[in-house]
């Protein structure tokens, strides 16, 4: 582990005083979550905030019906339960670990508040995280309540392109590496597996795009 800690991998915290953050690296601890296990239920008490140490987290909800919406996919360096600083009492969504050796540092809100009270800018910053998460958030759900499947997938593309693509200068290609499996694309876009494995591959054979487990290319003609 880095002196300074998986904090040092987090931008919300890269402007806390180095004594400050000393003070904190030692006293926190890491909790370990196998594949499927909960984090936290709807309901249970909001009183932490959560840092991924290793592996990743899907954060949800179930309808009334029972069917689950998957509200985001976070993974190394992403945190979550944030509406606890905000005043939230109960958790409304579950989190949930989809890895073997998911890693997790929990922060107490109290310890939070003490942060951010000391420090102006490092509060800015988190509310801006928030406020942007929660734009992220909405932008989603209006995917999955009007638009169709392709239209949701090809506007997930655009967004993993933005978080994740970059320019292959040979080809002029967006080549995006992206730490999703397509049972993560599916869940986050509400459909199933199936269905995006055939407008994927109908996007392929349209000229599209090409990919495989690791990556996306989007092809320059087509954007």
């Amino acid at each position: 582990m880095n002196t300074i800690w998986i904090l040092e991998d987090v931008n919300l915290f890269n402007l806390l005083c180095p004594h400050k953050f000393k003070e904190y690296k030692a006293c926190h601890t890491f909790d370990a979550y196998k594949k499927s296990d909960y984090i936290y239920f709807e309901e249970d008490a909001a009183n932490k905030i959560y840092l991924i140490e290793n592996g990743k987290v899907k954060i949800g909800y179930y309808n009334e019906d029972g069917t689950e919406v998957v509200k985001a996919i976070l993974r190394k360096g992403e945190l979550f339960g944030e509406k606890a600083i905000l005043g939230e009492e109960k958790r409304d969504e579950f989190a949930q670990s989809l890895d073997n050796s998911t890693s997790i540092c929990p922060v107490g809100v109290d310890t939070m508040h003490d942060l951010m009270r000391d420090n102006k800018t490092f509060s800015l910053r988190i509310y801006k995280f928030i406020g942007l998460k929660f734009k992220k958030l909405e932008r989603r759900l209006q995917l999955l309540l009007f638009k169709d499947s392709k239209t949701r997938l090809l506007e997930f593309l655009d967004e993993l392109c933005s978080d994740y693509g970059y320019n292959c200068e040979k080809t002029g290609n967006q080549v995006i590496k992206h730490p999703y499996t397509q049972k993560d694309i599916a869940s986050l876009i509400g459909i199933s597996r199936p269905t995006l494995n055939i407008l994927m591959n109908e996007l392929k054979a349209d000229n599209y795009l090409d990919f495989d487990r690791k990556e996306i290319r989007l092809f320059k003609h087509s954007a």
